[in-house]
């Protein structure tokens, strides 16, 4: 496994880092110690010529600690309180320590809705680009203080996952408080054991990560697996290492086996299909028979009237819409040439019927292949 490793390093010019809250934060708030020693390690990959963008949680826990809240926080007014005064002084810690290097830090604070915009989300694009080839480390946040449920990512692996296509990143490291994957919870089965390396995100190794979270924590192994499924898609290489380790970063730069790396997909997706794929959030769902499941996975076709059975939601023209089979079994996320009334109308029948149906024909197709982007691979013959 070694040679793999030393393949998808020797031209990483461009990684971003997640640093999880179990790594950031200690028994008295945040670990200076520890973001001293990782800012260490990545100025040490600038001063190599690599960019750098870091994708950090902690402010919420700065918050509590500046606080003495020692319990959990009950109310979103609370959490988001907390973040907005732990905020400022994660970012003066990140700031000193990297200063030390001669490198200055740039506050970027997202929510949902920056990415799902296609505007904003180039804009987005456009200044980290600006950032990195200025040399500036990039310090990218949820933007806690004003996150509702309709525009939160979830948790900040989620957030990774959307900005890694976004920066064409080489590689993502996400730094957690285990060694990587397991096959089950090592804290509570002695028969779990560790997994070096994921050739592919299969059901097997989504169904291995648990939701177990640290007290510090919201995302757990399952949201690291999911996102290492967006990253992988998108042909980024992606890597679960232990980031409260001494020498994480260097070891893994070196071409150790630490951690889990994650291969990127043999076909990687289109920008434009990712960000439809794993950005945007479904409006509803169409159920096509296999006919039209088949054309679309294993022929690339566009979605058409006939191949459709059922629905649900209440979406709009343009709004994304998740494909499923008639199990409901998701495999595909398009946008939409018509809304959810038009197509409980002509759904099941033939192109040549839409206009008599509705009075209009503006699309031949439900969903054109250009917008419509395959989430689940074809099924492999046994």
């Amino acid at each position: 496994m070694k040679n793999i490793r030393n393949d998808i390093l020797a031209n990483v010019k461009k990684v971003i880092v997640k640093i999880g809250s179990a790594v950031l934060t200690g028994k008295d708030g945040l670990d200076l110690t520890i973001i001293e020693q990782l800012v260490d390690e990545l100025a040490g990959l600038t001063k190599k010529g690599c960019q750098v963008v870091i994708v950090t949680s902690g402010a919420i826990a700065s918050g509590k600690h500046r606080m003495g809240i020692m319990g959990a926080l009950k109310s979103m007014p609370q959490k988001q309180a907390a973040a907005a005064i732990g905020q400022g002084r994660l970012m003066r810690l990140y700031s000193t320590a990297f200063a030390k290097h001669g490198l200055y830090v740039a506050q970027i604070l997202l929510t949902l809705s920056d990415l799902t915009d296609r505007k904003r989300f180039l804009n987005i694009r456009n200044t980290l680009s600006t950032l990195m080839e200025w040399g500036v480390i990039a310090i990218i946040n949820e933007n806690d203080t004003v996150a509702i449920d309709e525009i939160k990512f979830g948790d900040n692996d989620t957030l990774t996952a959307m900005i890694a296509p976004l920066v064409d990143a080489h590689l993502v490291i996400n730094l957690t408080s285990t060694e990587g994957l397991y096959s089950g919870n090592p804290s509570l089965s002695d028969d779990a054991r560790f997994i070096p390396l994921v050739r592919e995100v299969t059901e097997e190794i989504e169904s291995a990560a648990t939701d177990d979270t640290t007290a510090a924590g919201l995302g757990g192994m399952k949201s690291k697996v999911r996102a290492a499924k967006k990253i992988t898609a998108y042909g980024i290489p992606y890597i679960i290492a232990p980031g409260r380790k001494k020498g994480v970063i260097q070891d893994i730069f070196a071409g150790k086996e630490r951690g889990t790396l994650f291969l990127p997909a043999d076909k990687p997706m289109h920008s434009r299909k990712h960000w439809i794929a794993f950005t945007l959030r479904s409006r509803g769902k169409l159920f096509l028979d296999e006919g039209a499941r088949k054309a679309i996975v294993e022929k690339g076709k566009s979605l058409l009237p006939s191949g459709i059975v059922n629905l649900e939601g209440n979406f709009e023209i343009g709004d994304p819409v998740t494909c499923a089979d008639a199990e409901g079994a998701a495999f595909a996320t398009g946008l939409v040439n018509y809304c959810a009334a038009d197509i409980r109308k002509i759904m099941g029948v033939k192109t040549s019927d839409i206009e008599a149906l509705l009075g209009h024909k503006d699309y031949d197709e439900i969903i054109h292949r250009d917008n419509l982007a395959v989430t689940k691979q074809p099924r492999k013959q046994k």
